[in-house]
């Protein structure tokens, strides 16, 4: 026997208000966990780590990093791939 999903309840669920704010709340845990361990000198690169929401078949919540140096400073300290690795263990990620 076939099980047949109801897609549009699926999608509709997924960009409810409260599976958002759980999204977020996530992310936003997993951001200042980043802005805590983060290298500091002149800053920038901790004041630009920021949450996205995304809105399309179900809402996604991104930590993103918009310092022009996000990718040297991630590439030789892998302060956010730590900081998922440690949500995932929390069983937060």
């Amino acid at each position: 026997m076939a099980v047949k999903f109801n897609n549009a309840f699926f999608e509709e669920l997924s960009r409810s208000p409260a599976v958002t704010q759980l999204c977020v709340g996530v992310a936003e845990t997993i951001a200042a966990d980043i802005r805590t361990t983060a290298p500091v000198d002149s800053g920038d690169y901790v004041a630009g780590i920021k949450v996205r929401v995304k809105q399309q078949r179900r809402s996604v919540a991104l930590v993103v990093g918009t310092d022009k140096k996000t990718m040297i400073i991630e590439s030789k300290t892998g302060t956010m791939a730590r900081a998922l690795q440690r949500a995932k263990r929390r069983g937060r990620g």
